[in-house]
C-alpha cells in the first residue's frame, strides 16, 4: 500500500485552460486546471464527462510536449458529442509545462534529508519513498513524501530522463529489492545507491543469482557520489548531487567554466 503524506503533487504535465465558449458552459473562458502525472488534478474546467476526456486527451498525447487546441461539443447536433446536453461548445488550450529535474530518494533518514534539502536549493522536485510515517514527517517542506514499500512505486511509476532514483535506506535488504525494481523498471536519467564496497558487492552478488545480468548492475551508480572525501550528511548530499547533476546534464568531470 502506498499512500501520499504530503500536500505536494509533484510538477504537473499540462496547464489546461477553457480558450472559448459559445452557449450554455459549465465554466467560462480562462478557467484553469493543472494536471499532473499521475492523472490527479488541480482546480477544475467543468468536471464530468468533458473534463474525464480532456484529461484522458492530455495524458495519451504527453510525449508530443507542443501546445495545441481541441473543442469539445456539450449538445447532441454534433457528430462528436459525448452525451452532454448543456448546450454549448468549449474550446480547451493543452498546454504542456516543462518538466523540472526530480530526485527520488528511498529512505527518509540523515542523508537523505540533507539530499533533499540540497536539491530542493537547486530548484529541483523532490520525492522521498519510505514506509515510516515517522521518518518521513522529518523531510524538509517543499518534498513530496510517498509512505509503503519504496520497490512497489518504483515498479509501477513512468520513469524518465529528468528523474534520478537514489537508494539511501536504512539497510541493504531495502536498497537491495528497490535496485531489483530499478533495473526491471528503466527509464530513469540516473540510478545511484549509497553504501560500502562490500555492502554493494554483496547485493551486486546476490541480485547476479536471481539471473540480473551483471553489465545491469555495473551501470548502477555505487557506491554513490563524487569523492570528495565526504563524511557528513551535508557533504554527502553535496557529492550525491554533483554526481547526479553531471550524469543528468551529460557533462564530464571538469572545472566549471566562468
Amino acid at each position: 500500500m502506498l499512500s501520499s503524506v504530503s500536500n505536494e503533487s509533484g510538477q504537473p504535465v499540462f496547464l489546461l485552460t477553457v480558450a472559448q465558449t459559445s452557449g450554455s458552459t459549465p465554466r467560462k473562458a480562462g478557467a484553469k486546471m493543472k494536471l499532473f502525472e499521475d492523472g490527479t488534478t488541480e482546480g477544475t474546467i467543468g468536471g464530468g464527462k468533458f473534463e474525464a476526456l480532456v484529461i484522458a486527451e492530455a495524458l495519451e498525447r504527453r510525449e508530443e510536449r507542443v501546445p495545441w487546441l481541441k473543442s469539445y461539443a456539450l449538445h447532441e447536433a454534433s457528430p462528436e458529442s459525448f452525451g452532454a446536453i448543456c448546450g454549448g461548445e468549449m474550446t480547451v488550450f493543452f498546454e504542456p509545462q516543462q518538466q523540472a529535474e526530480t530526485v527520488y530518494l528511498v529512505g527518509a533518514g540523515h542523508c537523505a534529508q540533507a539530499i533533499a534539502a540540497l536539491a530542493l536549493g537547486c530548484g529541483w522536485g523532490v520525492v522521498v519513498l519510505e514506509d515510516r510515517a515517522d521518518e518521513l514527517a522529518k523531510i524538509p517542506h517543499g518534498c513530496r513524501g510517498v509512505q509503503g514499500v519504496p520497490e512497489q512505486f518504483i515498479a509501477a511509476h513512468t520513469w524518465r530522463a529528468e528523474e534520478a532514483l537514489v537508494l539511501v535506506s536504512r539497510n541493504f535488504v531495502m536498497d537491495r529489492e528497490a535496485l531489483a525494481a530499478a533495473l526491471g523498471a528503466g527509464g530513469y536519467g540516473y540510478l545511484g545507491m549509497i553504501g560500502s564496497d562490500r555492502k554493494v558487492r554483496r547485493v551486486y552478488d546476490e541480485l547476479t543469482t536471481r539471473g540480473f545480468p551483471r553489465q545491469a548492475l555495473e551501470a548502477v551508480h555505487a557506491p554513490i557520489g563524487i569523492n570528495i572525501g565526504a563524511e557528513s550528511p551535508a557533504e554527502i548530499a553535496i557529492s550525491v548531487m554533483a554526481e547526479v547533476m553531471r550524469v543528468l546534464r551529460k557533462k564530464e568531470a571538469s572545472p566549471q567554466a566562468s
